[in-house]
Formats: C-alpha cells, structure tokens, sequence
C-alpha cells in the first residue's frame, strides 16, 4: 500500500512540474539530433535529417515555433527548409498535436510548399529539459505521391521562463 501510495504521489508531482512549463510567455528551444529523424517517402526511400525549433507560448498550451533543419538522402545532403507550427501540448498526459507548413528547396532546384501534421509524446527528463518522440506525416502541395513523407523523429526540447 505504502509503494502504491508514493507512486501516485510522485505521478501527481511531476504532472504539476510539467504542466508549469506550457505557460503564456515560456521560451521553447529543441531539435532533433543527427541520426534521430527517419521517414520515408516514394521518392527517398530513407532518409536522415536533424531540426532546429524556436518558439514561445502564446497562450497556456499553445506553442508557435519557427523551425529550419536538412534531411539527407541519395549519399547527399538533399534539401533545406524553413517553416513555421503550431502545437497544442495534453498537459494530463504529456502528448502534443502539431500542425504547420514549410518551404522546401531541394537539390536541383525543386521547391515546394509542405503541410506538417504530427503527434508526439513530451517526457520531462528534468525540470526543463524533454525527450519529444513524435510521428509526422509531411505533405506536399505540389507532388503529392513523389514528395510526401511518413516518419519518426525523436528531439530534445528545452522549456525557460520569458525573464
């Protein structure tokens, strides 16, 4: 009973820490590492990219992050993008809902225009620093089949206080 008893405490111990850091006005800083982002696409087969993210809280749960990264593929760094999200954190369970869009350049001058839904889980590893493993699914506006993506990726976020 008495371990029962600690676990719960604990639960509702760190589901208070976590829920302070989805705040009006928090700073977030993540990205992905090298190596932690797989998808894959008809016209990829596999591909390996990092991102970097920035944001702030614009309200209690809502994050607004501007976001940039590559993705390697064909034993080549082949495209760059910029872009821009929007998150909406579960504080009772740790999950996020994202929604987004980015500017894609890829090698030999294809540009496109993607949407970037995706769904990941927010584990707080201490009281500012998180592990975000997450699903996305990065859609292309301009060739559907041939440049749309699935994957996983795994990032590490950093929450602060706006001081």
């Amino acid at each position: 009973m008495k371990k029962y008893f600690l676990t719960v405490v604990l639960a509702i111990t760190c589901a208070m820490n976590a829920s302070a850091q989805f705040e009006k006005g928090k700073l977030y800083f993540g990205g992905t590492l090298p190596m932690a982002a797989l998808s894959y696409s008809d016209a990829k087969d596999f591909s390996i990219g990092f991102e970097f993210n920035g944001g702030i809280f614009i309200e209690d749960d809502w994050l607004l992050i501007g976001s940039t990264g590559l993705d390697y593929s064909h034993k080549r760094w082949n495209d760059v993008f910029v872009g821009a999200k929007l998150r909406y954190y579960i504080e009772q369970n740790g999950l996020f809902l994202g929604a987004g869009a980015r500017f894609v350049h890829e090698y030999k001058s294809f540009n496109d225009l993607q949407l970037t839904p995706e769904i990941g889980y927010c584990y707080f590893i201490s009281r500012h620093i998180t592990i975000e493993p997450s699903l996305f699914y990065n859609i292309s506006l301009s060739n559907f089949k041939n440049k749309s993506e699935v994957g996983l990726k795994i990032g590490v976020g950093i929450y602060l206080e706006d001081k």
